[in-house]
């Protein structure tokens, strides 16, 4: 009499659907009347750190940053955050002139990398848990970019700061906000500025520039708008990731935005 094959426990409960993951890897969000999106990708430069300085990073502005981001926290709201490094790298470049591209980049890397820190001490600060995540490798200090772990993060509501870009040289962390805004199923990618939105023209030279409260991406394109760079803009449009471009030292300014009140401009496939 031939024996019957017994599956390994794994397979058998794989055939009858009953393993249950602890990470969510779709999007799976529910609805609820005080937010509008449940995960969302916060795009920071580096400039938006500096307040009234010339250079390093200003203590009350990331305060003030921290604060919004705690509101959004509070509302159930799962946040990633990319932020860039010039307010660190660009001041040291004034002395590096001729400076190879990609050890250039690779610099403002690091810059990033210290940025996110900083960021993370003051949410720490602010009673939040937080996690640096580096796209370059530096076990010691942060933990290395995994998409897996970095949704689980979210998914027990830590904010992830991510830092280092991509990784690679000749990529904008505008490209790196939106290659992880598409890799953990962000609902929306929020640009945080020092202005309100997307002007028709600099509203610094032209005080009468008309903002836009809402705008497509190939609209955007044909107007020539700088809102971020090619290959990012290019990204969101194709991966149907809509984009919301707000000043982030406007107080409350994120949480209008993640609780679909007009905030900004949008930026939306048509």
């Amino acid at each position: 009499m031939r024996k019957k094959l017994q599956l390994p426990l794994l397979q058998q409960k794989l055939i009858k659907n009953e393993l249950k993951f602890n990470v969510p890897l779709e999007k799976s969000y529910s609805k609820s009347e005080n937010k509008q999106y449940k995960r969302i990708l916060l795009k920071l430069s580096g400039e938006a750190l500096l307040g009234n300085e010339k250079y390093g990073i200003h203590k009350q502005t990331i305060d003030r940053i921290v604060y919004q981001i705690k509101e959004v926290c509070d509302k159930g709201v799962e946040v990633a955050i990319v932020i860039g490094g010039g307010n660190i790298f660009r001041g040291v470049a004034l002395g590096a002139t001729g400076l190879d591209r990609a050890t250039a980049d690779y610099m403002g890397m690091i810059a990033t990398v210290m940025n996110a820190l900083a960021l993370q001490d003051a949410m720490k600060q602010a009673k939040i848990e937080s996690k640096v995540q580096s796209a370059i490798r530096i076990d010691q200090i942060v933990e290395p970019y995994m998409r897996q772990k970095a949704i689980r993060h979210l998914f027990e509501k830590k904010v992830v700061i991510f830092a280092a870009g991509t990784g690679n040289p000749f990529f904008t962390t505008d490209t790196a906000a939106a290659l992880r805004g598409a890799e953990i199923g962000a609902e929306l990618v929020i640009k945080a500025t020092k202005v309100d939105g997307i002007y028709e023209s600099d509203p610094g030279s032209n005080p009468k520039a008309k903002m836009y409260d809402s705008i497509s991406f190939d609209e955007a394109i044909n107007k020539k708008l700088r809102i971020m760079d090619a290959t990012a803009f290019s990204l969101c449009r194709d991966q149907k990731l809509p984009v919301r471009v707000l000043n982030i030292l406007k107080p409350g300014a994120l949480l209008s935005a993640i609780t679909g009140k007009k905030e900004g401009t949008l930026v939306f496939n048509s």
